[in-house]
Formats: structure tokens, C-alpha cells, sequence
């Protein structure tokens, strides 16, 4: 493992994110503990020294599960990361914070509360590293209100020593919205953490937001580094393509050595959920290995080749408001390898489960109206059904 500054700190090249553990029957909150310590063992063992979890993840188990199981390292031997969640949050009367209605079985809270719970889940006194979750044009009338006081109390507790390093992540449609809120709050932040990879680098001008970053002179921390993993399972044309070019490298290791080439990148999470996955990454990032020339100049003809998906990441904060308990990323999934017709060609609506049937949306946006990405997915439920009927591409 091989390892980067960031703050004046130096870490793991290769992070930990924890939004997408192993789970027990695919039920988002029910996390797998026992395979999951193992991931977590290894990545202690063979030194990811970075930890990266949030408030929301896996229905909020996420920091329980990863305070349970780094209690039984020394504090000093790795870096934990968790964000404070106002992208889920409404304004309530009295000054008090409230998760979004949308959002069941979210209680409500105050800015304090939820930093403490954070902390007492997480079973430490201090966050290494803590972020604003999700800073865009949709969360700034939380982060940017006065009465709240969200960067304020976050400086304090930096202030404190409860807080190390302070940062925020954005999924913002403009590189221009994290260049003002950076400006408004100029050497408060320590680092950004934005989604990046070779596909976002055009498709959702994550090289804008990366240079915006550099311009203010900080790290950047990435999420999203593979899509959720749409990146390390391409079709199979492009698959094949990096196959000649480099015979034994996975699709998903193409992907993280693309961003090792970028020198502004601090930490690269990924999401792991198997041991095979952490083994793979581990080696890849053993040392650098960055693309040569000719290898950015493929690795960016394959992504302007599949510019037409839909950008789906699998996050899953569309689930947690459907009315209908849809599975929104399986159906999207789908939808792309129908559309691309290397996979899932027989999709059956009459039999498939209700949960992944995007016949029953009824088209309430309230998916779309949190999606970080900006899918229209009304719109792919109500195409998806009427694309089933045409002739597979060839």
C-alpha cells in the first residue's frame, strides 16, 4: 500500500467506503457483520488506513457496524470519516432540524444531536476527517442558513479537537457551485470529496469540479471511483478492447489506475463487498501505476463510447422515498444493459419480482428530487417497459 498527503497527514491511497458492505439477503440495513469484519480485517492488515462512512448509510447501521469493528485497533492506527447529513434535512420551526418527510424512519434532530450520536455509533471521541454530506444546489439552504449555524458548529467542533480535518463531499450539477461555496468559506476546508472516474470526467464534468478544487489548493478525496461498479463490468466490447491492450487487468483495475494519475487525488474509496474485491484492490495499489499516454488515450475512447448510459451509481437515496419500494438501481441496471444489449436481453416483465417491475412507478418524482445524479427516472420507468418491445441491438 502505498500512501498520500492530505492535509498534512499521510493515508492510504486506497480508502475504505462503507456504503456498500455485505448484506444479509440484500436488505440495505441488515449488514452481513461477520464477512464484513473480514473485509475490514484485511483492509487493517494490509494497511488501508482510511475509513469512510455517513450518517445514511445502510439505513444508518453503517457507522454502528464500523465503530464495532475498528474498537479492537489502537485509535492512532487509522483515520475515520463520517458526514453530517443536511442533504436530508428540512427546517423546522424553533431552529430545530428535521430529517425530510420523505424519508421514513429518519427521527428528528438538532445539528448537535446528530454529531453526537455520530460519535457515540462510532464508539470515538473525535472524527479524523468529517464532511458535509452532499454540499449542491439543493443542500446549500440548509448549509448556508445563519440561524442554523451547520459550518459554524462544525468550526467549533474543529476548534475542540472533535473534528481533525474538515471537509465536504458534493455531488453538485456545477463545478461553479463548489468554486462559490469554497470562496464563501474560504481555509475552512481541508479537502472535497467528489465523484471521479473516466466516464464523470466528461459526463458530469467531474474534470471542472477537480480543477476547481486545485484552484483553491486542496485535496480530493474520491467516491465513486468505479460507478458503483458499473466500471469494473463494461460491456463486452470495451471490456475487450482493455483485455488486448493489457492482457489480466480487470476492467475495475483500469478504472483506479486512471485516477492514480491525477495528482490532486488523496484517497480513492471504493466500496468493497467481497474479499476478492479488497484483494484485487490492495494489489493495485501496492504502488503507483498510473496510465501510460496510450492508455488514457483508450481508456477515454471507451468512455465516449458509453456516454449515452444512464449515469445510475447505485447509491440507492432514490430507494429510501418510493412510495412503492421499488429497487430503482436494479431497474436502472437493467435498463442499461437492455439498452446496450450485452446483458439482462430477456428481462420479463410479466415475471419479474414487483420490486423490480418499473410498471408500478407511479411517476411522483419523489426519487428524482434526491437522486445525486440528476436522473430523470420517471422517465426511464415509463420508457423501460415500451424499449422491451423492440429488437435486440446487435
Amino acid at each position: 500500500m502505498y500512501y498520500k498527503e492530505i492535509a498534512g497527514v499521510k493515508v492510504s491511497a486506497q480508502g475504505m467506503g462503507n456504503m456498500r458492505l455485505p448484506t444479509v439477503d440484500g436488505q440495505e440495513s441488515r449488514i452481513d457483520r461477520e464477512k464484513a469484519r473480514e473485509i475490514i480485517d484485511y483492509a487493517m492488515a494490509h494497511g488501508i488506513t482510511y475509513y469512510d462512512t455517513a450518517y445514511r448509510y445502510h439505513g444508518g447501521e453503517s457507522e454502528r457496524f464500523i465503530g464495532e469493528a475498528l474498537k479492537k485497533y489502537p485509535r492512532e492506527s487509522f483515520y475515520l470519516a463520517s458526514k453530517f447529513p443536511g442533504h436530508m434535512m428540512v427546517k423546522k420551526e424553533g431552529g430545530a432540524v428535521g430529517f425530510t418527510s420523505g424519508l421514513a424512519g429518519w427521527p428528528d434532530s438538532t445539528v448537535a444531536g446528530v454529531f453526537e450520536e455520530q460519535l457515540q455509533k462510532c464508539r470515538v471521541d473525535y472524527f479524523d476527517f468529517y464532511l458535509l454530506h452532499n454540499v449542491s444546489e439543493k443542500s446549500l439552504t440548509i448549509y448556508d442558513d445563519a440561524e442554523l449555524g451547520v459550518v459554524d458548529f462544525v468550526k467549533k467542533q474543529k476548534e475542540l479537537g472533535r473534528i481533525r480535518h474538515l471537509g465536504f463531499s458534493s455531488h453538485a450539477s456545477s463545478a461553479a457551485t463548489i468554486d462559490d461555496f469554497l470562496t464563501r468559506h474560504e481555509g475552512v476546508f481541508d479537502f472535497v470529496q467528489i465523484q471521479l472516474n473516466y466516464l464523470d470526467w466528461k459526463l458530469q464534468d467531474a474534470k471542472g469540479k477537480y480543477e476547481v478544487i486545485a484552484k483553491h489548493g486542496l485535496k480530493v478525496v474520491v467516491m465513486e471511483g468505479v460507478r458503483g461498479g458499473r466500471l469494473a463490468k463494461l460491456p463486452d466490447e470495451q471490456a475487450a478492447k482493455l483485455e488486448a491492450a493489457r492482457p489480466g487487468d480487470s476492467p475495475a483495475r483500469w478504472a483506479l489506475r486512471w485516477l492514480q494519475g491525477l495528482p490532486q487525488v488523496a484517497v480513492v474509496l471504493s466500496g468493497m463487498s467481497t474479499l476478492e474485491q479488497i484483494r484485487e484492490n490492495v494489489e493495485t495499489f501496492a504502488a503507483p501505476e498510473p496510465l501510460s499516454e496510450a492508455e488514457n488515450a483508450l481508456i477515454a475512447e471507451v468512455a465516449d463510447s458509453m456516454l449515452d448510459w444512464v449515469p445510475c451509481t447505485g447509491c440507492r437515496y432514490c430507494t429510501e422515498g418510493c412510495p412503492m419500494e421499488l429497487e430503482i438501481p436494479k431497474i436502472i441496471s437493467a435498463y442499461n444493459g437492455v439498452k446496450n444489449g450485452d446483458f439482462m436481453a430477456r428481462y420479463d416483465l410479466d415475471t419479474a419480482d414487483a420490486a423490480i417491475d418499473p410498471r408500478r412507478c407511479v411517476g411522483c418524482g419523489a426519487c428524482a428530487s434526491i437522486c445525486p445524479q440528476g436522473i430523470a427516472i420517471p422517465d426511464i420507468m415509463a420508457e423501460f417497459p415500451e424499449m422491451l418491445t423492440r429488437p435486440p441491438r446487435r
